[in-house]
């Protein structure tokens, strides 16, 4: 069998991409206000997340992950928590995603609470570490569908995620630059359990890749390993660069307040 040439085409994936591609079209294009202006390399990011989610899902990265090698699925896991939840989020028009929350207050109060960083954090955190206990992942290459709601739980948490690090609202505006440090070092930490099980566990933790014939010279245990590292290092590769960039604007807000500070000290009773 050739993997190179398993691309999914199934009715529900293609709907599930080709629906928001299509809708999203209409928002930007022909529903959106006159007043309002296009930010084409948003609408390149949006679209950028959808080919991503299927280079993820319906690639021969899918077939491999799920059939021979854990660190393909770890990839797989990386694409669909990082990187596709960031595109999506900062792909959305600003203008326009603020003229939908106005006219839906409640629908804001509602998101406002799913979104609490710390309601996100948790989610996305339990999600990702539940999943890889071996009962559970098992279960999701057995059955479709259970690998179907696997994807999911761990995709919406990511994007909550994405949200509070990179929303383009004003009505729901991303956290400020010391909560995204805080935040971005807890996720980090919480991964630690699951990197350090599959990093040195010392034995297989999936029947699956156990027993599966081997396409590349790379034996069960290190194929487990290799994951673990894939996950650990995909996740710094994604939090370092955002970490050093809030840092950076954070202290560029402080050092821009210092000079008014220090002149109040020097004036405290100004002339009239």
């Amino acid at each position: 069998m050739n993997l190179t040439l398993h691309w999914h085409t199934e009715p529900f994936l293609l709907i599930g991409l080709l629906l928001p591609a299509w809708l999203f079209a209409l928002w930007v294009g022909p529903f959106r206000p006159g007043n309002r202006d296009l930010q084409a390399w948003r609408c390149w990011c949006f679209y950028a997340g959808l080919a991503t989610t299927y280079l993820a899902v319906g690639s021969p990265l899918d077939q491999i992950g799920e059939d021979y090698l854990f660190s393909a699925h770890m990839l797989q896991h990386l694409l669909l928590m990082y990187v596709t939840p960031v595109l999506f989020v900062i792909g959305l028009p600003p203008e326009q995603i603020d003229d939908f929350f106005r006219s839906h207050p409640r629908l804001v109060r509602v998101f406002g609470k799913i979104l609490h960083p710390v309601a996100t954090g948790a989610i996305f955190t339990l999600s990702f570490s539940l999943w890889h206990v071996p009962t559970l992942y098992e279960a999701a290459l057995a059955n479709k569908t259970v690998h179907i709601v696997e994807h999911i739980t761990i995709w919406l948490p990511s994007i909550g995620v994405a949200w509070n690090l990179f929303s383009p609202s004003k009505v729901l505006p991303p956290i400020s630059y010391p909560g995204r440090l805080l935040m971005l070092f807890v996720l980090m930490v919480t991964q630690l359990p699951v990197f350090g099980i599959l990093t040195m566990s010392g034995t297989v933790l999936y029947s699956t890749y156990e027993w599966a014939p081997r396409i590349i010279n790379l034996s069960p245990l290190d194929d487990q390993v290799l994951g673990g590292l894939f996950m650990k290092v995909g996740g710094m590769l994604f939090v370092l660069p955002i970490f050093g960039y809030c840092f950076y604007q954070w202290s560029k807000t402080t050092q821009s307040d210092e000079p008014i500070t220090n002149q109040a000290k020097k004036h405290p009773h100004p002339a009239v």
